[in-house]
C-alpha cells in the first residue's frame, strides 16, 4: 500500500495537483480508488451539507473531474457538447470550449465520458467523437480531432463513452474500425503517432488503463470481442483474448499484480486472467458471480466490490472469483470508494449511501436522497452518473444539477 501511495502522490506533485485532486475518470489510477482520508465516516440523517448547487451544465451523464481548483465537466449549452470549467469552491463556470453536435438517443442526451486533466490542459470527448484538447486557464482550443471522421473510427450506438487517457507524451483514444481500435496522439498537436493496425474490433464504452507489466508500458482496452494488451511503444498487439461481451461492455478494466479483471452485464459476467512471461494470457477464472452492468467495480484489500445484475450489491474474492457476500438492500447503482468508505448511487431514485468496504457484509452509516431531481431526464434515462470525492467534497451530477456536498470530518 505505501508503494500505491507513494506512487499516486509522484502523479500528483509531477501534473502541480493537490493529492487529493481527482484528474481523470476513476482517479489517478483509474481504479475507483482515493487515498484520501479525513472524510466523515457516519451521516447525519439528512446526509451531508450541501455546499452548492449548479444548474447550468445541461444535458449529459459526463462525471465531473477536479484539479487547480477547478472542475470540468461535460455537458450541453446552446445547441452543442461542450466542455465546462468550474470554480470548485462555488460552482461558478469560468468558460466552456465546444465538444461537438448534441448526441441523441432515448437513455438521454449529451456527452458521456469524463475529461482528463494533464499539465495545463484538459482534453474532452464528445459523444459524437469530436476530441479537444484546451487550456486549463482559459478553454482555448489548441487542436481538435473527430474521432469518427479523422480517426475513421464509428460511435458505437450509445454513443462514445469513453474517458481518453493522457500518459506521458500521448492521448490514447479508442475510435475503434478497419484503421485501428486503439490510437496514440501527440498530446501537443492532435496528430497521428500509432494505430493498432493488427487490432481492429469496433469502439465499446470502456476507458483504457496504462500499466507496466514484465517491463513493459502498455495499454489494456476491452470491446464487445475481445481484451488486450498494445504496447505504449508502436501500437501493437501484445496479447489478447476472446470476450463473451453482449450488448454493451462498458466497465474499466481492473489491473493488479499481473492479472486483469472484467466484468460486463447482459448476463456476460466476469473473468480473470493472468498475464505470464512471453506475453502468455492464463485464464483464472469465468464466473457470473458478478454481471456489472455500467456501475463499476472497485478492486480494495483483495475484494471486488460492484452492483451484479440478479444479485446485487456483490463483495466477490479476487483471487478465486467466489462471492464473499451479496445484498439487495438497496438498487442498483454505481459506486466509488475512499476512507474505507463506499458512496453508492442508486440509479431509479437518486439515493445515495455510505456503506463500508469490508467482507464481513454490506453494512451502512447513512443514506439521503437528492434534492431537487431534474425534469429534463429522459424515460429510459436514470442518474447514471458515478459519484467523485476530491479534497473533502462529494460532487453528484443529475443531468443539468451538479452538487457539491461536504463530507470532510471536522
Amino acid at each position: 500500500m505505501k508503494k500505491v501511495i507513494f506512487t499516486v502522490l509522484f502523479f500528483a506533485v509531477s501534473l502541480g495537483l493537490s493529492a487529493d485532486d481527482w484528474p481523470q475518470w476513476r482517479g489517478p489510477n483509474r481504479d475507483g480508488i482515493s487515498r484520501e482520508t479525513g472524510l466523515l465516516q457516519a451521516w447525519p440523517s439528512a446526509g451531508p451539507k450541501r455546499v452548492w448547487l449548479s444548474r447550468d451544465i445541461g444535458l449529459g451523464y459526463s462525471a465531473p473531474v477536479v484539479a487547480k481548483g477547478r472542475l470540468f465537466v461535460l455537458g450541453t449549452k446552446d445547441g452543442k457538447e461542450r466542455l465546462f470549467a468550474k470554480v470548485v469552491k462555488s460552482g461558478k463556470t469560468l468558460w466552456t470550449a465546444k465538444l461537438g453536435d448534441i448526441f441523441s438517443n432515448n437513455w438521454g442526451n449529451g456527452p458521456r465520458g469524463s475529461a482528463t486533466v494533464d499539465g495545463g490542459k484538459v482534453f474532452a470527448l464528445g459523444a459524437n467523437g469530436g476530441l479537444v484538447c484546451a487550456d486549463v486557464g482559459d478553454g482555448k482550443v489548441n487542436w481538435r480531432v473527430e474521432l469518427a471522421g479523422d480517426l475513421g473510427g464509428k460511435a458505437p450506438n450509445w454513443g462514445y463513452t469513453e474517458s481518453v487517457l493522457v500518459d506521458g507524451d500521448v492521448v490514447i483514444c479508442t475510435p475503434g474500425g478497419k484503421k485501428g481500435t486503439l490510437v496514440a496522439l501527440n498530446k501537443t498537436t492532435g496528430k497521428i503517432i500509432w494505430r493498432s493496425r493488427d487490432w481492429t474490433d469496433g469502439a465499446q464504452y470502456a476507458s483504457v488503463v496504462a500499466v507496466e507489466h514484465n517491463g513493459e508500458r502498455q495499454y489494456i482496452q476491452l470491446t464487445q470481442k475481445t481484451l488486450a494488451g498494445i504496447s505504449a511503444e508502436d501500437g501493437a498487439v501484445l496479447w489478447r483474448t476472446a470476450w463473451r461481451g453482449r450488448t454493451a461492455v462498458i466497465p474499466t478494466p481492473i489491473f493488479h499484480d499481473g492479472q486483469v479483471y472484467i466484468s460486463a452485464g447482459y448476463g456476460a459476467g466476469c473473468r480473470k486472467i493472468t498475464l505470464e512471461s512471453g506475453h502468455k494470457v492464463v485464464e483464472n477464472y469465468y464466473n457470473r458471480n458478478l454481471k456489472n452492468h455500467h456501475g463499476g467495480v472497485l478492486l480494495f484489500d483483495g475484494h471486488l466490490y460492484g452492483y451484479s445484475d440478479g444479485r446485487g450489491w456483490t463483495c466477490q474474492d479476487f483471487e478465486t472469483g467466489e462471492v464473499v457476500w451479496d445484498s439487495k438492500k438497496f438498487g442498483k447503482g454505481c459506486v466509488f470508494y475512499a476512507d474505507n468508505r463506499l458512496y453508492c448511487l442508486e440509479e431509479s431514485s437518486g439515493k445515495v449511501v455510505l456503506a463500508e468496504a469490508n467482507s464481513s457484509g454490506w453494512k451502512e452509516h447513512g443514506r439521503f436522497k437528492l434534492d431537487p431531481q431534474t425534469e429534463l431526464r429522459k424515460p429510459s434515462g436514470r442518474v447514471w452518473t458515478h459519484p467523485v470525492v476530491a479534497n473533502g467534497v462529494m460532487y453528484l451530477r443529475d443531468q443539468e444539477l451538479l452538487f457539491a456536498f461536504d463530507v470532510k470530518a471536522r
